[in-house]
């Protein structure tokens, strides 16, 4: 469990990474009225679905993960707050780059812009970042 729990945090990075260039390229093929399509947004579709099954694995093994401690900050969070916002977040993610491929010039570019800048919000407010204290570190 402690090698799903590292692979997890440490993926975020990645994907954080990943989903701030897809943003700015998107950004920049907007405002160009670029007509091709960019791998980085396939490569931020991957690593969001990849980083979603890690911690599906882990929702259903982790002890932080109990219904019947509601009440508490720290099971509230993992339970309801944080796998829900993560998927609105893959969600709005994989719709963005469906929606994409099927239109052409900047409106590809914007779509994709909206989507993920929006869900990059989400995935940000979800993560429990050490300093909200949700019992979680840097990596």
């Amino acid at each position: 469990m402690n090698i799903l729990i590292r692979a997890h945090s440490g993926l975020r990075y990645v994907v954080l990474a990943l989903l701030i260039a897809a943003i700015f390229v998107a950004y920049s093929k907007w405002k160009s009225g670029a007509q091709g399509d960019s791998k980085l947004y396939l490569f931020a579709l991957i690593a969001t679905h990849t980083q979603m099954l890690i911690g599906f694995i882990l929702y259903f093994i982790s002890p932080k993960v109990d219904f019947s401690l509601m009440k508490e900050k720290v099971f509230r969070f993992y339970t309801v707050e944080h796998i829900f916002m993560m998927l609105i977040a893959i969600v709005l993610i994989t719709v963005g780059r469906v929606r994409s491929k099927k239109l052409v010039g900047a409106d590809k570019h914007r779509t994709v812009l909206y989507f993920y800048l929006l869900a990059l919000v989400i995935i940000l407010m979800a993560i429990p970042w050490p300093f909200r204290n949700l019992g979680s570190a840097w990596f």
